[in-house]
This record gives structure tokens, sequence and C-alpha cells, in this order.
């Protein structure tokens, strides 16, 4: 059994089909049509709610609210958590602030997306300081609308951060907390449709005792890859296991010379220790899908799920990162460029999950920089992705190491690029020898995104500006998109 609030009132379920998104729930079992279905994929913002969970601030639990996509969250994802819809927000008769916004600024023409960008004031109300345009921007850039062109919207987004008002949850904030705490998950949760199931561990070896038993099971963390094989291909999952309530594999260690970052950290968690070290990781990051996404994928799925064009896996790689991935008892540490074997192929065993991800700190003499190049600035997916990474000394490159997606059938290293800048003067002769090199390397496919050309020509160009950078170090460049 697995139980969660919807807005208030609790909710158990045992022998719900896994299956059944959050948006279905709603719709399909509360009779709750508000949340929209636009796209089926996480593009369009339609589907937004709020997700609610407790947090630890070192001075005793706290409500912590966040925007996702219902269309790609499985039921199973809420066990212990407040779920929070649009029909919550109006109270005793009243519209909330962040709706009364909407109105007055007339935010709303045909009105089919305006439930999920209200939600997505929610979330942005419950999260900020005042108003701020950059946070702004970001809060809304996965929702999208067809008809208002954004201004009233973005004005409403305004009014409502710098004129919040106090609302029924910021009341019941002491009972929501109360009955979180006392449905906090003690054991492993379970859906059982009698031929689909999903499995809830709590604990790092429940989880490998679970997936070392069924190993065919789906591995579900965010969800937003999984999910699109349900929403999208109209397939069935017949056994997951949701690793997304397994507290060891969300947490983020600093060591002198590593981050440890779980394999079930939300991207959005993520942002500040990356950030941190390499603010290219960082503003890239920033532009991962939408805060929807970011809130909700996980920093090892985007690793897991062996997309040659996922975003975090070349910067990964240029740094060095390694896995540490854990099959029953047994651990072992694997570079992360030697996880990738083919297009959706891993070097991952039977059993195997990933456990962990190490990030080696900023060190001495190094110089990186990671580029991504899209159609669109926001909510986009890469045509090409770069990551450089040198240590130069005396005016010499003395190590290189330079990763690609987009490129390959795999996130890859340009070996005959990085043997070509290692050893020589860093200058632009010896670039120039770099970028031919990378045809050696790379034959990059044509499709919709970008031609084989285009790539390949872009692939040479962001080599040419990491030179640029380095050499005009005011210059700032980092992780542009080429229209």
């Amino acid at each position: 059994m697995i139980q969660f609030l919807v807005n208030q009132t609790l909710r158990s379920e045992h022998s719900l089909d896994p299956n059944v998104t959050v948006l279905q729930y709603l719709r399909e079992h509360l009779g709750k049509p508000g949340t929209k279905e636009g796209c089926a994929s996480g593009d369009c913002g339609a589907c937004t709610v709020v997700v609610g969970e407790l947090v630890d601030e070192g001075d005793g639990p706290a409500l912590r609210y966040r925007s996702l996509n219902s269309c790609l969250t499985f039921v199973s994802s809420l066990h212990g958590k407040q779920l929070i819809s649009v029909e919550d927000l109006k109270h005793r008769g009243q519209l909330h602030s962040v709706q009364q916004a909407m109105a007055d600024c007339h935010g709303s023409q045909c009105g089919f997306c305006t439930p999920g960008f209200v939600m997505s004031l929610f979330a942005l109300q419950k999260n900020s300081q005042g108003h701020d345009l950059h946070q702004t921007h970001e809060a809304l850039a996965g929702n999208l609308c067809r008809c208002t062109g954004y201004r009233p919207i973005l004005d409403a987004a305004k009014r409502s951060c710098e004129r919040p008002c106090r609302d029924q949850f910021d009341e019941q904030q002491a009972r929501t907390i109360a009955q979180l705490q006392a449905i906090a998950p003690q054991q492993t949760g379970e859906l059982n449709s009698g031929d689909k199931r999903c499995l809830v561990p709590l604990t790092v070896s429940d989880l490998a005792e679970l997936y070392g038993s069924h190993p065919e099971a789906r591995l579900l963390a965010g969800g937003t890859d999984l999910a699109l094989e349900v929403t999208q291909q109209h397939k069935t999952l017949p056994v997951m296991i949701y690793v997304g309530a397994v507290a060891e594999l969300k947490r983020i260690e600093r060591t002198d010379s590593h981050l440890e970052i779980g394999a079930a950290t939300a991207l959005t968690d993520c942002y500040c220790a990356l950030d941190a070290d390499y603010p290219d990781f960082g503003a890239l990051l920033q532009r991962f899908a939408s805060l929807q996404i970011r809130n909700q994928g996980t920093l090892g799925g985007n690793i897991g799920n062996a997309s040659p064009i996922g975003d975090s896996p070349p910067l990964l790689i240029a740094l060095g990162a390694e896995l540490v991935l854990r099959q029953g008892a047994r651990q072992r540490t694997l570079a992360l460029e030697d996880y990738f074997i083919d297009y959706r192929v891993t070097a991952r065993e039977d059993g195997e999950f990933i456990e962990k991800i190490r990030v080696p700190r900023p060190r001495d003499g190094w110089s990186f920089r990671a580029y991504k190049v899209s159609k669109r600035l926001d909510d986009d997916i890469s045509a090409v992705c770069a990551a450089f990474n040198l240590r130069i000394e005396d005016g010499n490159v003395r190590e290189a190491r330079a990763a690609f997606g987009g490129m390959a059938a795999v996130p890859k290293r340009a070996r005959a690029c990085e043997d070509a800048l290692c050893g020589q003067p860093w200058n632009q002769a010896t670039v120039e020898r770099a970028c031919q090199a990378l045809a050696q390397d790379f034959t990059p496919l044509s499709d919709f995104r970008a031609s084989q050309r285009y790539r390949l020509l872009t692939a040479q160009n962001l080599l040419r500006k990491y030179f640029i950078e380095l050499q005009s170090p005011h210059i700032e460049t980092r992780v542009t998109a080429y229209v």
C-alpha cells in the first residue's frame, strides 16, 4: 500500500495499476478535470501540479513545494507526499492570489493552458522572496501558451510575487506537516493490480535485494523518460521499482576531492552543488528541459537511460566523473566514459544500478567550459553538447579531456582531438589541428535537429570558442545556444 495526501485528504492505494499517471488519477479517479493533458510528454506544462514534501531544514521539518508534470508522474511517486491541483487553490469561495492576478492581468484567453500556469505561479510564489524576473522566466519556461503572448502572464507573476497573501496552505501548514509525518513510509510500499506492480523500497539495501530478485523490473526515478513509454508509445510496464523514496540515493556529500551525488538526486538539487564548483555546469542545468522536469528528473536517470543527447554525460565525462554501481552487497566503481558501450547499451549488469556519481572537485591549472547548442534557449534538446577540460602550464597543454553529446551513438570523448592538443603549445595553430582531428573522432548523423555537416562544424567552432574564452576571460559567452 502507498499513502499520500490530495490537498488535505488522505488517500491509500494498493490495487491501483502502477502505470496510472497522476494526470489520469486526478481526472479519471478523483473527478478533478482542471489539470489538462496537452502533449503527454512534459513539454507544454498544461498538466502542471505541485507536490509538497517534508524536508529537514535543521530546525525541524518544513514543507517544500515543487511544480512537476503530472503526465510524466506515476502515482507511486506520491508515497508520503502531498498533491495539490488547481482545484485546491480556491478557498471559501475566493480565488487564490495567483488566480486573481491572472484574472486581473488578463493572463488567460482560451484557458486551456491556464491551470498549468496557475500551478507554476503558485510554486513560484511559495519559493520566492519578492519578484525576480529571471526566476519568473525559469519557473514559466516549461509552460506554453498560444494566445496571450506571455506579457500579461509575466505581469501576473510580478503581482502575485510582490503581493503574496497568506493562504489556506500557510494556515494549515502545521496540520499538513503532522499528517505527512503520520504517513511517512516505514517499510517497502507497493502498488499491485494483479498483473502489474510497483515496489517502493526505503533503503539502498532493500533496493538491491528487490532488484536482485526482480532483474526484469524497470527502475523508476523521476520517470521523465520512462513514463514516455506509457504515454507516447502506449506500452505497459509490468514491474517497476521506484527509487525516489530511498533517502541514501538523494544525498549530496562534499569531500576535499569529490562531490558524491546520489543517483536519485533531482537535477534541481544538483544545481547548487555543481554550480558552486563549475559555473558552466550550473548554467547548463538551468537550460535542462524545464523547471518541472528538473524538479523530477535525476542525475542518475540522465546517465542511466544512455541517451546520446543527454546533457549531463559529456560534462561529467570531461570532468573525469565515476559511477558507483551496486549489485546486491557488491559495489564497483566505473569511469563514466566506460559506462556507455553502444546506442542505449551500457556496462550495467543484471540487477545492478547506479548508486552515486563521483565528480572530481576543481583542480589548479584546469579550465572547464561547457556549451549546449539547441534551437531554443530553454526547454529543448541539444543538437550538440560539448565540454572541454584542459590543464595548461607554461603555455602548453599538459592534459586534455574533450567530450561531446549528439555526435555519436553514445556520449563520447574526442580522443584524436585530445591527442592533437596534448603536449602542444596553446595557440591558434594547435587548436586548428585539434579541430581537424574531430573529423577522425566523429561521423555524426543527420536528423531533424541538425545535419552531419552542421554538427561537425559546430563541434569545431565550439573548440575555437573555448580557445577564445580562455584567451579573453572577460568575454562572457557561457553555454550559448545557436539558432
